[in-house]
């Protein structure tokens, strides 16, 4: 596609399949991929493992404490050829996905210490370029002079039913009502939290991915690359 070795930042909304569009772009251009929300989701686990949330809410100063000691790397799964994440050395792919750990992520997220944290772990990850990096401020704040940046979106509706297709796959027993109105919340909690709002950058480029499959939004991605570089 382009030997130039570039930074694609993708940001969004929950649900609108950054992650799917960032893993493909990934494989396709021979890049290295970066789920930041994973390491959001690691952190998450942790309070949660550690009685560090109480009704709800997230104990910051000691998880903030604590924050030293909270290790989020990521390792090659070969079994399918994607990175899972490791928490203290401890592969939790599959806990960070569960819904205990989505219904709080956003409230770790929006503590400024955490975002200090891996914003740094994040820009030091792909300081040689040839990365895609998915979250809600990769291209504001992480990566803020990315040759690339994508602003995804998509209807409430259709994010509804794509996240509560994937958590039916897996066995969790959840409502569409419920799945509904965790998006809600986090979109509430993303885009007005006072550390790094999700936001769209002025120079990023807003796809609306209601109506496209994950191959039609891949094939588009790669043409603007291509036209681009």
């Amino acid at each position: 596609m382009t030997n130039k070795k570039i930074t694609i930042a993708i940001d969004g909304y929950s649900s609108c399949g950054k992650s799917t569009l960032a893993k493909a772009l990934a494989n396709r251009l021979n890049y290295i991929f970066i789920d930041s929300g994973a390491m959001y989701r690691g952190i998450a686990l942790f309070c949660l493992q550690n009685k560090l949330v109480q009704n709800e809410l997230i104990l910051e100063e000691k998880l903030i404490k604590s924050l030293s000691s909270i290790k989020v790397s990521f390792k090659l799964n070969a079994s399918n050829d994607k990175s899972d994440l490791l928490l203290n050395g401890t592969n939790v792919e599959e806990l960070i996905r569960k819904p205990n750990v989505a219904k709080i992520v956003s409230k770790v997220a929006s503590i400024k210490e955490v975002r200090q944290k891996l914003v740094s772990e994040q820009r030091e990850m792909g300081k040689d370029g040839g990365i895609v990096m998915d979250g809600r401020d990769i291209g504001s704040v992480v990566f803020p002079e990315a040759q690339l940046k994508l602003f995804i979106t998509a209807a409430p509706e259709t994010r509804t039913e794509r996240r509560f297709l994937e958590l039916q796959s897996k066995g969790e027993n959840i409502s569409r009502e419920q799945v509904h109105l965790n998006l809600e919340e986090r979109d509430y909690l993303d885009t007005h939290r006072e550390e790094s709002p999700l936001i769209q950058s002025k120079d990023a480029i807003l796809l609306d991915n209601t109506n496209m499959t994950p191959e039609g939004q891949l094939e588009y991605v790669l043409k603007l690359i291509k036209s681009k570089f």
